[in-house]
């Protein structure tokens, strides 16, 4: 392989990783509930927030601050669906959506109110590192987030497969009628699966903000990103989330290497369009 290939095929992979775990949580509350979260951009960005203020203040690690934020997130998801999501799913369909467009707007402005409009970051030693693969280097963050990526969606696969909680999950999932018929409380697990969807929320708030500078709008456009990503991949499909998140890192990478970097986004968006013409549930949709 030509050696001008390897750094947009390896930075694609590893970028696609970051928007694989952006939109891993998006994909899981779409799979369960049917709903496309419109604040998930907007919580991914408040995880960023906090681990950022534990950094600034306390000087925790950001990774350490997961122990705090995952807990924080996954209180926060179970109480924005048990109160307000529960109850607007009873009114109508698109109840929701509203209601999900009003929590984005609250954390936006509660996070400009705190922190200012100007962009901050999460910066840390091993952050700012780079690695080398033959004579290229790379920074460490990408394979950090890659990494990161591989290993919270082994842990769903596994969770949802292994445990009492996450079948229960799944089983609501296809059939939320047949699930209260065998004595699952759907109303408490669709409570627990918007919290487990947070948690993977918060640890993409973690990775995002230690590879981009980020502001309290900064939700919308990674929400642009996660659509797109689960488009591709399917919604509701983890897997097909995973391989639609490295597809797009790689659309992008490649569009920048050989047509410059103002049409990266450009073309991002393209492959999603064509990808919703050709095949609307996506790639690895049911």
């Amino acid at each position: 392989m030509n050696i001008d290939f390897v750094n947009p095929l390896v930075m694609g992979i590893m970028l696609g990783g970051l928007y694989a775990l952006i939109a891993l949580g998006l994909s899981m509350v779409f799979g369960v509930m049917r709903l496309i979260n419109l604040a998930h951009g907007d919580l991914v960005v408040l995880g960023s927030y906090l681990s950022y203020t534990l950094l600034r203040y306390i000087g925790l690690d950001p990774i350490l601050s997961l122990l705090i934020t995952v807990p924080v997130l996954f209180g926060l998801g179970f109480l924005i669906q048990q109160y307000l999501l529960r109850k607007a799913f009873a009114i109508s369909s698109e109840a929701p959506l509203i209601i999900a467009f009003g929590i984005a707007l609250i954390i936006q402005n509660a996070v400009q109110l705190q922190f200012s409009p100007l962009q901050v970051g999460i910066s840390t030693a091993y952050s700012m590192s780079s690695f080398k693969l033959g004579v290229m280097q790379f920074p460490m963050i990408y394979l950090l987030d890659l990494a990161a990526a591989v290993i919270v969606m082994l842990l769903y696969y596994e969770f949802l497969n292994r445990t009492y909680m996450g079948r229960a999950i799944t089983a609501a999932s296809q059939d939320r009628k047949a699930a209260q018929l065998m004595g699952i409380n759907t109303r408490l697990i669709y409570g627990f699966a918007f919290g487990i969807a947070m948690i993977s929320a918060a640890i993409a708030g973690v990775f995002l903000g230690m590879t981009f500078p980020f502001t309290p709008v900064s939700g919308t456009s990674f929400l642009i990103i996660a659509f797109g990503v689960v488009i591709i991949g399917g919604l509701g499909s983890l897997t097909g989330t995973f391989i639609g998140g490295l597809i797009l890192g790689l659309v992008q990478t490649f569009s920048g290497y050989f047509l410059g970097s103002s049409v990266q986004m450009l073309f991002v968006y393209l492959t999603v369009l064509v990808v919703l013409a050709i095949r609307p549930q996506g790639l690895w949709g049911r």
